[in-house]
């Protein structure tokens, strides 16, 4: 046996040279003691100070610091303007700056919604009015008289700081003016124009960011960069505005304008609105739509049509990306085609034939979550024709969604005269409404311009079934599908 005073094995457990089983000193006890009361303290401190804190931010989140008011719409407004005309003219612009589109348009009158008179602005009466209309409600936020006549206008210029160009005339002037968008208030001086010839105009960027006036003239369609009549407006604006060395080179060197398209027989032109690019630009002529690359100019592809009755519009029948364009052709009798082109090849996607009520605005349409878009147009359908219908009496406006092709929602809209239309959306994926503009033609009388919610037609329509194949959704399951849907800004 081993003898029993032999060294024992080292307790891996022993501190500061305490055998095992050995008590620590009384000292250094009460030491850790208080070291670890202190500990105990700090921790709770810093509890009690990070739960503070915790309920100071909620605290402040909740009462001090206010949550986002989100506005107040009216499903249905409407303004009424006594003793005024009006101009085929409607712009959605943020002009008050609180994410909502405002709607601006363009009144002549003896004095303003705003008690402002055309002697006050030191002009002749009655005079032109450019005024903008809150979105939500229809209050004037602002107006800007200027001197008749009123020829065109243009807003949504961002690069100039969401401006509008306004072009009207001072006995035989025509005068260019930037107004702002937010307030009315003029940019800089009034610019001559000196090209009493044009018709019609249109504002487009080019592939490198750079801003043109695109000017139609008897003998084709031409651009003027938009820097050039900024400077003569005020200078050093155009120092915010970027210069196309590319379209420039082709610009001519005695009037300053670039050549796009020459031809006697251009009627129309429009850009196609492209999200995320370049818009194209579509030119109707007397016997065909094309579809130029609107940077190259180039030609994308020619489609060879009838007469054309109104200004053709865009919207996404599928889900390539691509604007398609809705063409209302005249083909005799009374009657019109609508037809919805794909926007990539010019081939038809969709059509349908209705009777041309008189007074029938252009199509229009509005985009949504799911890259459809629903498409408003206004026509008769042939069936449906009758007497009181051939007569002016009756006016019919039609809802087209791609996912139900083969059907409309046919709804009896207003009589009065309509000077202009636009579908839009107002806020962000939120509602989706029409604006109208009536009143007499080219003389004065009562002008009304008038907001609806576009989901407001539904309940009041009638589901129509077109084509050869009927539909196997019930008319409630088709309504309730529009009523379903969400919409979306491009």
């Amino acid at each position: 046996m081993e003898p029993a005073d032999h060294a024992t094995e080292v307790d891996p457990l022993q501190k500061d040279g305490v055998e095992g089983g050995g008590a620590a000193p009384a000292g250094q006890t009460k030491k850790r003691s208080l070291g670890l009361a202190k500990l105990t303290h700090w921790r709770t401190a810093a509890f009690f100070l990070s739960l503070f804190l915790g309920l100071t931010i909620v605290f402040a989140f909740s009462f001090i610091i206010p949550c986002p008011v989100r506005p107040q719409y009216l499903a249905l407004w409407n303004r009424t303007f006594p003793e005024a005309a009006t101009y085929d003219f409607l712009a959605i612009e943020d002009a008050s700056k609180d994410k909502v589109k405002d709607v601006l348009f363009v009144l002549k009158d003896t004095e303003g919604s705003q008690n402002i008179s055309c002697l006050d602005a030191g002009l002749e009466t009655p005079c032109v009015y450019v005024s903008a209309l809150a979105g939500t409600s229809g209050e004037t936020l602002w107006e800007r008289p200027l001197a008749p006549e009123f020829h065109w206008a243009q807003c949504g210029l961002g690069d100039v700081g969401g401006v509008c160009l306004v072009s009207h005339s001072k006995q035989l002037t025509t005068l260019l003016v930037i107004l702002s968008g937010k307030t009315g208030d003029q940019i800089g001086s009034e610019v001559v124009l000196e090209t009493a010839e044009i018709t019609l105009h249109l504002l487009h960027s080019t592939g490198r960011g750079s801003d043109y006036v695109l000017l139609q003239k008897d003998s084709g369609l031409y651009a003027m960069a938009l820097w050039k009549i900024a400077a003569q407006a005020k200078a050093g604006v155009e120092k915010g505005l970027k210069k196309d060395k590319q379209w420039e080179s082709k610009a001519s060197d005695f009037s300053g304008l670039v050549t796009i398209y020459e031809s006697d027989s251009l009627s129309r032109v429009l850009r196609t609105g492209k999200p995320g690019g370049v818009s194209n630009l579509l030119l109707v002529t007397r016997s065909s739509v094309e579809m130029l690359d609107g940077d190259s100019l180039s030609s994308l592809w020619r489609v060879n049509t009838s007469t054309i009755l109104s200004e053709p519009s865009f919207g996404h029948f599928n889900k390539d990306g691509t604007p398609d364009i809705v063409v209302e052709e005249d083909i005799g009798n009374r009657t019109k085609r609508v037809i919805i082109l794909d926007g990539m090849t010019g081939a038809t996607l969709w059509e349908v034939k209705l009777m041309a009520s008189p007074n029938s605005p252009k199509p229009a349409s509005v985009h949504t979550i799911n890259s459809f878009s629903v498409f408003m147009f206004w026509g008769l359908i042939p069936s449906e024709v009758n007497s009181t219908s051939l007569s002016g009496l009756e006016r019919r406006s039609y809802l087209l969604y791609p996912h139900y092709s083969r059907v409309l929602l046919e709804k009896s809209n207003v009589l009065d005269h309509i000077i202009a239309f636009k579908a839009t959306l107002l806020e962000r994926g939120r509602h989706a409404c029409y604006i109208l503009l009536t009143g007499h033609e080219g003389a004065t009388g009562t002008v009304v311009l008038s907001k609806r919610k576009l989901k407001l037609d539904v309940p009041d329509s009638r589901v129509l079934h077109i084509g050869f194949m009927s539909s196997q959704d019930t008319d409630k399951d088709i309504k309730e599908a529009f009523q379903r849907l969400r919409f979306s800004a491009e």
